[in-house]
């Protein structure tokens, strides 16, 4: 076949379908809708309920003949092909026609009804579809008898009858293009009707039309506007030029008056987060709408998966594809949400455009800024006329036939907004402003936008906007610095080519028919002749050169000086990139539903949810790691901002997906936890009286050698339906999807996730018996690496249950461990222990003396910081000397080590009857696969040991001042990085303070250089150095010797601190006491003025030997220095710290 046209690009129209009734083969049941039935009978293989044979599925006998559908069929398409884009039969049939014939009486509404839709190749490529459905008289007598035998069958008299009652069935018309330019073939569409129903005929024989468009009518280029000729009058159209936003001929005040705009917004969210989205309607033109508009909206994103705006009714299991898609289901108009039974529910955003309700995921985040964007939006709405709040009865008109005529230059829908509400959205929005001005500045075209990644994006940390800013632009096209800054605004370049037309295309004209040919009979669409629509013009010297010779001259030198701004490497980046675009889709196929080809649709959802699998545990891995992965070379510090708790919702969802895959029968809306409970239930019926453990329970001797405390406290029980109960107990989870999520967050912060998932699917029985043999949990090799996948989260810390579930009572276990060598069991005093965390503390809790352990349950404290522990110094003996104590959350399993090794009691150590201890969450330590882990330096505690500082002289640590400098700085250094580091990344600050190598050991160091060796048997603190400076300060000869009003200033200070501390109730002891100050200094940028003083002091003559560093006056000098960069950050102090002094 031989076209008119050098290139397939060249065509605005490849295809004119007519699809209908046969009356050849007659009466037929829709076989589609019958295989769609067997497909839900399937579900019921393993149950009670008989199923029918399949002869009987397609016929439904509780619905009238006139309201059931029939098999439709192509009657004719034209041309019979076209090497570009090769006729699908099948899915062109389905999708003029998704619910097959339909039948209607002279009583009955025949208007007609346009709809458009989407054929998306499996590589992702697309093709339009424009589809005009109207009713035409039955003649044939055989179809008429059949159906006044079908309502004698049915019981159904006085509905139909032949003698009396005119028959009517459904035909469609539709155009095939390669772009969507809806208006103008809604108008070529409809004058093709007008034509047929008008009581004169057309000018010329609708072949001549049709041809027309077939042949002669090109499609414009990119900037370019276009006007032909229709049965009744012209038509015009217009194509966006690259420096534009893509070609959009659909209203979007239309999605605005079905949902309104809170509604618009939340399905917005669902896409930019990639969940199964639905939509639900009776009008197959609102689905086609809806998902255009809301897919237009997220430009310059792209919706990556699943897309079939229009799903036909045979091919509902394709909601059972476990990976994100938006589909269309149509409604009979009749049937309620609840009377709907999906595959999966758990993250679908289903969309009821005729009721005005949608229904969300559970856990859905919030848009930022949602209630400004939704003002700011209804202002613009409002000016314009359009409801916020939606207006069904808007929209009811939009969808049926009755055509208005569309004057393009007062239509400005074809391909952008009108220039009036394009300058109100840019004075009132700069957001708008700012994306228009950078699009422009771009050039971004569909060819050039890459795959981004919408939910990263959605979730970067909104404290740093910067970052946001500085990503958005590099996700365009690689070019955009070096694009050209000047451009012609987009509106006035829309006015200058509706008001002055590039091209009109040649006007129809008769064609080489014999006579006869081309007669019709009013309210019929004729049988056309193939014989002159088949072929195109072969000898036609203005369709061959002309028009795209004219365009391309035009073209060619805008084209080349486009290129000038392109190095070679661009250019081929460019062009390799629009040959890949879209060949990552996975589509479904809808020409051929064989059972061969279903298996391979199933195979390839088995491998992309592998796929997808791996690219989320690989990028949660990447933000968890931050800083250190970027120095692996995975990633850019620029882009490590993203929320933890989207990317976990995330993964939740692709598990939800996972099991929802190949059920047998659907039980309740998370099938994780459905299948969960059944591995429940399953385990407590073969649980035995004199079992070793709970159902459920794995030995596991290396988890055993490895919990903290060792013979302390025992370990905790690795058990599948324990964590289950965990989660059963908590009264704040009220749904099985809910409940399915926790556990996962549980499982993931246990690092169990592999683990329990892996004993869960061991069952073979239970999985067999409910999924089916192509689901993705019965692939062998597919499975093991899904596990293998989530067993890499073992190598990074989570706490995304703890951080969530914020307010449920959790129990923990406290153990207190004395010393071996001097044996608490003649102690006599009454212990007691204060827990605190991030979120709260427990407040003081009495510890039995005889067991020195407690289990009590209290509301989340978070992450442990500090323990408070001492005793009420009763009884003979009341010195206690502490190893340690040590901390389990029950329900997580996380054990945190509070190292003391000091006494308390009077007269021994320095006298505390009460420490704070800083602790560290203990990591397991095992050679088991499994079980290890790798923290990374930003996230792990720094190691904590003994410190016996002032037990005796001799054994106090010997530093030079080398060292000590070096303490100091790496103290501060680690305080210095903490505010540095992105706020989700922060560890604690109470570590760096009060923990092993933190700023007041390090300070310790300071002060104890050169210290004068006291008497025998005596020891002396640092404490008593500072008593001793502040009664000097206090001191009348102080105040005569420094005059200086400063110096006095920070006398007042030092002394009004010290007084404060050494007057509070609580029985610290002195290094306590010290450790107050420092921290108190440091939280009121003090420490360095304190430093001067005390090295100015005769004191510090009295207490330290020539050689000490205090004394040192280049060393203090260096020292206060280094204090001094610590004015800068706000420091915060945790309660347990200050407890009891009131400054």
């Amino acid at each position: 076949m031989t076209t008119g046209f050098s290139s397939g690009s060249s065509r605005f129209a490849d295809y004119f379908v007519i699809c209908g009734l046969d009356t050849e083969s007659g009466l037929e049941p829709d076989e589609l809708s019958a295989l769609c039935q067997y497909i839900e009978d399937t579900k019921f293989r393993d149950g009670a309920r008989g199923k029918l044979a399949m002869s009987n599925e397609g016929e439904n006998f509780e619905q009238s003949p006139l309201r059931r559908t029939f098999k439709s069929k192509v009657l004719a398409h034209y041309p019979d092909n076209v090497e570009w884009n090769p006729f699908d039969q099948d899915a062109v049939g389905m999708l003029c026609m998704p619910k097959g014939l339909s039948f209607r009486t002279q009583v009955d509404c025949r208007e007609p009804q346009f709809h458009s839709f989407i054929i998306t190749r499996e590589d992702g490529s697309r093709t339009y579809g424009f589809a005009l459905t109207f009713f035409e008289e039955v003649t044939s007598k055989q179809i008429c008898s059949a159906m006044q035998t079908l309502y004698h069958m049915h019981n159904r008299f006085n509905s139909y009858d032949i003698s009396r009652d005119t028959l009517y069935v459904s035909k469609c018309i539709c155009l095939i293009t390669p772009m969507a330019f809806a208006q103008a073939c809604r108008k070529v569409l409809g004058q093709l009707h007008q034509a047929v129903t008008s009581p004169q005929p057309p000018p010329l024989p609708l072949e001549s039309y049709i041809y027309n468009l077939l042949y002669e009518v090109p499609l414009p280029p990119s900037g370019r506007s276009l006007k032909f000729s229709g049965v009744y009058g012209p038509i015009v159209c217009q194509r966006p030029s690259t420096s534009e936003l893509p070609l959009f001929d659909f209203a979007i005040s239309e999605m605005f008056n079905l949902l309104g705009v809170e509604n618009v917004l939340q399905l917005f969210t669902c896409a930019l987060l990639e969940l199964q989205i639905l939509l639900y309607s009776q009008h197959y033109q609102r689905l086609m709408s809806v998902a255009e508009s809301i897919t237009a909206l997220m430009f310059p994103f792209q919706w990556q998966h699943v897309y079939v705006p229009i799903l036909p009714a045979s091919l509902l299991h394709f909601l059972d594809a476990p990976v994100p898609y938006l589909m269309g289901l149509h409604s009979n108009g009749q049937d309620d949400r609840t009377k709907l039974d999906l595959p999966q529910e758990a993250n679908l955003c289903f969309v009821d455009i005729d009721n005005h309700f949608i229904e969300l995921p559970e856990e859905l985040p919030q848009f930022p800024n949602k209630l400004e964007f939704i003002q700011e939006i209804s202002e613009v709405l409002m000016s314009f006329g359009v409801s916020p709040e939606g207006n069904i009865h808007s929209s009811e008109n939009q969808a049926r036939y009755p055509f208005r005529s569309v004057d393009m230059v007062s239509d400005n829908r074809n391909g952008n907004l009108s220039s009036p509400l394009t300058s109100y959205l840019l004075r009132e929005n700069e957001t708008i402003a700012r994306l228009q001005a950078l699009v422009k500045r771009t050039g971004v075209s569909l060819e050039k936008v890459r795959d981004l990644d919408a939910v990263g994006l959605l979730a970067t940390n909104p404290h740093n906007k910067k970052q946001q800013l500085e990503y958005f632009p590099k996700s365009f096209s690689p070019t955009w610095k070096c694009a050209p800054v000047v451009f012609v605004s987009a509106e006035k370049a829309i006015e200058m080519r509706v008001a002055k037309i590039d091209h009109t295309a040649l006007h129809p004209h008769l064609l080489d028919m014999k006579i006869g040919q081309g007669r019709y009979e009013q309210g019929f669409f004729p049988r056309l002749q193939s014989d002159v629509l088949s072929t195109g013009p072969t000898s036609n010297k203005w369709a061959k050169r002309s028009a795209p010779a004219q365009w391309r001259r035009r073209d060619r030198q805008k084209q080349h000086a486009e290129h000038l701004y392109l190095d070679n490497d661009q250019r081929e980046k460019y062009i390799q990139e629009a040959r890949n675009l879209g060949t990552t889709i996975r589509q479904p196929k809808l020409s051929n539903l064989s059972p061969s080809v279903i298996a391979q649709t199933n195979w390839k959802f088995v491998e992309g949810l592998l796929k997808e699998c791996r690219n989320k545990t690989k990028r949660m891995l990447v933000e968890k790691m931050g800083r250190e992965a970027v120095e692996l070379g995975h990633g850019e510090v620029s882009i490590t901002g993203v929320e933890e708790n989207t990317l976990i919702a995330s993964l939740c969802d692709l598990l939800e997906r996972i099991w929802s895959h190949g059920l047998q029968v659907k039980q309740g809306k998370s099938a994780l936890w459905s299948h969960l409970l059944h591995y429940q239930d399953s385990k407590e019926k073969n649980a035995t009286p004199g079992g070793l453990g709970p159902p459920g329970f794995i030995h596991d001797t290396e988890r055993r050698k490895s919990d903290g405390g060792g013979s302390a406290m025992p370990p905790l029980r690795i058990s599948l339906i324990q964590d289950m109960r965990h989660i059963q107990n908590i009264g704040e989870i009220k749904t099985d999807v809910g409940k399915a999520r926790a556990w996962v967050r549980l499982s993931m912060e246990k690092k169990l996730l592999s683990r329990h998932l892996k004993q869960l699917l061991s069952d073979h029985e239970l999985t067999k018996k409910l999924y089916k043999r192509y689901a993705f949990l019965r692939c062998d090799d597919e499975k093991e690496q899904f596990l293998y996948h989530l067993l890499s989260f073992n190598a990074v810390d989570y706490f995304c249950f703890t951080n969530v579930f914020t307010t449920i009572m959790i129990p923990y276990h406290v153990v207190i461990v004395s010393s071996k060598k001097l044996s608490g069991s003649m102690f006599t005093a009454n212990p007691w222990v204060c827990v605190s965390g991030e979120l709260s503390e427990t407040g003081v809790l009495q510890v039995p003396r005889n067991t020195l352990e407690i289990t009590f349950e209290c509301q989340n404290l978070g992450k442990l910081t500090t323990v408070q522990m001492g005793h009420d110094n009763s009884g003979l003996y009341a010195k206690w000397l502490v190893e340690c104590v040590v901390v389990r959350n029950e329900i997580t399993g996380h054990t945190y080590k509070f190292p003391c090794g000091r006494w308390l009691g009077k007269g021994v150590d320095d006298g505390s009857l009460e420490r704070i201890l800083v602790g560290e969450l203990m990591t397991p330590t095992t050679e088991n696969d499994e079980r290890m882990c790798r923290t990374p330096p930003m996230q792990q505690s720094p190691g904590m040991m003994r410190r016996f500082v002032t037990i005796s002289p001799s054994s106090k640590p010997k530093l030079n001042t080398g060292q000590i400098q070096e303490g100091v700085g790496e103290a501060i250094n680690g305080i210095v990085k903490h505010f540095h580091k992105p706020e989700k990344e922060r560890g604690s600050l109470t570590l760096l303070l009060c923990g092993e190598y933190g700023l007041v050991w390090a300070l310790e160091q300071v002060f104890q250089h050169g210290f004068k060796s006291p008497r025998l048997f005596k020891n002396v603190f640092i404490w008593d150095f500072l008593e001793k400076a502040q009664v000097y300060f206090e001191s009348a000869e102080q105040r005569e010797a420094t005059p200086d009003e400063n110096w006095q200033t920070r006398v007042r200070h030092f002394c009004r601190f010290m007084r404060a501390i050494n007057s509070t109730s609580r029985n610290i002891g002195k290094d306590g006491k010290f450790q107050m100050l420092v921290c108190l200094g440091a939280r009121d940028h003090l420490l360095h003025h304190w430093i001067a003083l005390l090295a100015d002091c005769p004191i510090t003559s009295q207490m330290y030997e020539e050689s000490a560093l205090i004394k040192d006056r280049s060393l203090v000098n260096s020292l206060i220095r280094v204090l001094q960069t610590l004015q800068e950050f706000n420091i915060t102090l945790e309660a347990s710290l200050v407890k009891g002094v009131g400054i």
